[in-house]
Order: C-alpha cells, then structure tokens, then sequence
C-alpha cells in the first residue's frame, strides 16, 4: 500500500500502457467556449482567461468587446445558459477521436472558472446539468469512447476556481484555512473518481498554493490504493506548488514543453493545435493552426525523446469539433496508419536524432528489435545519409514503412550509411509529411 508522502508515491511504477501509448487527445471546453474570443496574449493564462481579463484585469480589448456585444452588467456567470451544446454529438466525438490514432483522450471535466461538466453536487447550479446543456456531458463522452473506441478516458481537473468565495477566503488566510479544498475541489475529485472511472486525472492549477493545502498525497494515496481504478489509473505532475516536474506519475514541467533531448522520467508535451489558445477562438485565423507538418514534427520528436504527445483541440459552444480540427487528427490518424510502428509501444533508441542530417529522429521498437529512422524531408537526391546506425554487411536489412520491396544501401563503416529511396511519384508515395525507415542488424 502507498503512504500519503510524496516519497511512497512516486515510487509507484507508471502503468505500462501510459509510455505505450505516445499520443492523446486534449479536449478543452466549457463555458469559456462561449465568448471564444482572445488572442495568445489574452488566453496565456489558460482556456478560462477570458474571465480573468476582462472581470479582473480588465483589459481593453476585452471590455471593449464585452460592451459592443452584450448588455451592461452583464457577468460570466451569464455566459452559463449559453453553453448550449446542442449540436454535440458524442459518437462522432469518438469516431473522430478514434480515427486520429490516438489511445487516449482528455476531457476538462472542471476549468479555473469552476464550472463542472457533469452534476457535480458540490458545484450546485454551476454545472452541465443545471445549467445550459442540461446533460452530463463527461458521462455521455465516457459511454461512447468506450462503447466504439479502444481509447483510454481521461479527465482534466482544475484544483482552484479563480472566483470561488471560499478559495478566495483560504488565500487571504495564505492557506492556513482549507475550507475550500475539503467542501469543493476534493469531494470533486472523489466524484469524478469514483462516477467515471477516469484511467487519467490530469491535475491542474495549484492557485499557488502547497499540495498540503490540497492535501494531493492524501488523494493520490487513496487513488493508487482504493478507488476502482488504482490499477491501471496515471496522474500528472501538478499537484501544488513545487510538485511540477518533481512529484506525480508523468511530468509535464509547463504547457508545451518540448526539451528535445531524452529525460530521465515520463514526460508529457500538451500542446495545442490552435497555437493561441487551448479554447475555441472564433477570431482564429489560418495561420494561426498548426499544419499537419508541424504536428508530424512535434509527434516524432517528443516520442523520440521518450515523452507522450498531448494535441488540443476546442470545441465549440454547441458542441462541434470544427472541420480544421477534425481535418487535422484525421490526418494525424493517417500517416499513424502508415507509421504507427514506428511510434506506439517503441523506446528511446541511443541517439534521439541523427548526426549527420538534420529532421531525422530514432525511435526503437523492442518487440521487432527494429530501429526506425524517421525523416521529415525526402531528399532530392533520392539517396539518405543515416550517421548513426551502423549496418552489417549480408545482415542489415532496411524497409521503408508501407512500401513492399527492401532498399539497397551501403555501409560507411562506423560513419553510418547511405541508403537509396525509391523512385515514387506522388501517388505512389506510402504517406505525406514524414517516412520511416526500419532498419533490422544494425550495431
């Protein structure tokens, strides 16, 4: 059994399926999907920014918008019963999800703002189900990822509300007080838990305060000892001030956190295909999305450097994935149709990325005893250089990833070796974006 110190849990062996995994959909949506309004410098301090700058900062483009669009005195609170999600379909959410490649999936059960997406009775009127949709919508997203996926369901869960009395009560008291983590954020955490099954909580939010305060390692003890899925459950590194990339079972450090270099511990890179926002934004523009280019890179890079790639997408209001977010996971589910053995269930080779040409990265798969070089541009030459690997002459075999016929190459001796690519026209191209070769005896 795990003690309620940081020192018993973190020696809690990762469940296998977590770093199997490599790659996982983030859904951030809520009540801040209804102004879905904010650029980068606005939406910074997360997906419920907009009540922070416009009630609390009050920033001039926000005001400024708030008083051309809705009436005076007009509050957040009133953004509630706009949160329709009238057109939310959760069986298409799941079939797009599954489609992405993806074996696992986020939802934000609860944001900073504090309202719940379930019938939280310890969010009493400020939920999906008293107000707006009328539905618990993490109940109906769990049922159908479940019932047509083989995806993992996970929950995003914000520890503190920016405008919660009594969190504003415990921080003037500098948290010598705890009312608010024992009538609200904990009992929330024990509902979730133990309601949806969650096999992900991915803690967010600490308000600036110890994980004392929240009393985390208590939570995480009964998690990891008690709740129905203590087995096969991971948890993120966001558990009070100082436990970031320190404490927790998989450590993402900050959002979007790409080292390129291979880490001694689990790590996690959430990043957001709207490179603004974790929201919806309706005054995105193209070029504000990530293109499939850069989400191939980033996928191929993090798996490499031993890390799971977490991509966001923001619905809208009522409930859609928008076509430019649906287009993009398909396209990521694609080329994992084509490459996914070079990602899924694959370990950190002993070099990252390649020596001698740039936008080549190593991963290895164990099972196969494989290396895969993946490279984002196809030469013009027709002909790679590969730095690293070291063939063997009558033994090494090398194959590009969904092309039937092996590739010739020649050894440079400990200088690695160049390999000659077939002639394809774009047809007959296996995939777009980025091509992995699978090289068998090498040194």
């Amino acid at each position: 059994r795990y003690e309620p110190t940081w020192g018993s849990l973190d020696a809690r062996p990762l469940p296998a399926w977590f770093d199997e995994a490599k790659f996982g959909v983030f859904i951030h949506w809520g009540v801040f999907s209804v102004p879905s309004f904010g650029s980068e410098w606005f939406w910074r301090a997360a997906a419920g920014g907009f009540w922070w700058y416009w009630q609390k900062e009050k920033r001039e483009p926000y005001v400024k918008f708030m008083e051309a669009n809705y009436p005076p005195g007009f509050s957040y609170e009133d953004f509630g019963p706009l949160f329709t999600a009238e057109l939310f379909d959760p069986n298409q959410w799941a079939d797009i999800l599954k489609a992405s490649g993806a074996k696992y999936v986020v939802l934000t059960s609860k944001h900073h703002e504090g309202f719940t997406l379930w019938g939280s009775k310890y969010s009493w009127n400020w939920n999906a189900v008293d107000v707006g949709p009328k539905r618990d919508l993490v109940a109906e997203l769990a049922a159908s990822v479940r019932s047509r996926t083989d995806l993992r369901f996970g929950l995003y869960h914000s520890l503190f509300e920016w405008f919660n009395p009594l969190f504003l009560e415990d921080h003037s008291n500098v948290f010598k007080t705890r009312r608010f983590p024992s009538s609200k954020s904990l009992p929330e955490l024990y509902e979730i838990v133990t309601k949806y099954q969650p096999e992900i909580i991915w803690s967010d939010g600490d308000g600036n305060a110890p994980d004392t305060y929240w009393n985390s390692t208590g939570f995480l003890a009964w998690l990891y000892n008690d709740s129905p899925v203590r087995d096969t459950v991971v948890t993120n590194d966001r558990w009070g001030v100082g436990s970031s990339c320190t404490h927790g079972g998989f450590y993402t450090c900050s959002d979007r956190y790409n080292p390129g270099h291979l880490l001694p511990h689990k790590w996690e890179n959430c990043m957001t295909i709207d490179r603004r926002s974790w929201g919806y934004r309706r005054d995105a523009q193209l070029d504000d999305y990530l293109t499939i280019e850069d989400l191939v890179k980033q996928l191929v890079e993090t798996v490499s450097c031993g890390g799971n790639l977490l991509m966001n997408i923001g619905p809208t209001r009522d409930g859609r994935i928008t076509a430019i977010f649906e287009e993009r996971l398909r396209q990521v589910g694609a080329w994992l149709k084509v490459n996914g053995g070079a990602i899924y269930g694959t370990k950190p080779w002993r070099a990252q990325n390649d020596s001698v040409t740039p936008e080549v990265w190593y991963t290895f798969s164990p099972k196969e005893g494989t290396v895969n070089a993946i490279f984002l541009n196809w030469p013009v030459s027709g002909t790679l250089e590969l730095g690293e690997p070291q063939a063997k002459l009558g033994e090494t075999e090398v194959k590009l990833a969904g092309y039937k016929e092996l590739l010739k190459w020649v050894t440079l001796g400990e200088k690695g070796l160049v390999i000659a690519l077939p002639q394809l026209t774009p047809k007959e191209m296996p995939c777009q974006w980025g091509w992995t070769l699978q090289l068998t005896a090498v040194n």
